[in-house]
């Protein structure tokens, strides 16, 4: 299942890696990129194995917003 977030503002460059690295890291998660300028996760995952809640949820502790989903 494709899936793209719209975050706040991403201040750095190191704030994208960091979230990418946490969202390819989740279970099921075959793919994801984060774009620092446009603040947008690109991801591909299995429905099967996680949720796109729990995608969310896991980028929101790490302290970011999502704006939205699509």
């Amino acid at each position: 299942m494709k899936l793209q977030l719209q975050l706040e503002q991403l201040s750095c460059p190191t704030c994208a890696k960091k979230i990418e690295t946490v969202v390819t890291k989740t279970k099921g998660v075959k793919y994801a990129e984060v774009m620092f300028v446009s603040s947008k996760v690109k991801l591909d995952y299995d429905e099967e194995q996680t949720t796109k809640e729990i995608i969310i949820e896991r980028v929101e502790k790490l302290g970011y917003k999502v704006l939205s989903v699509k």
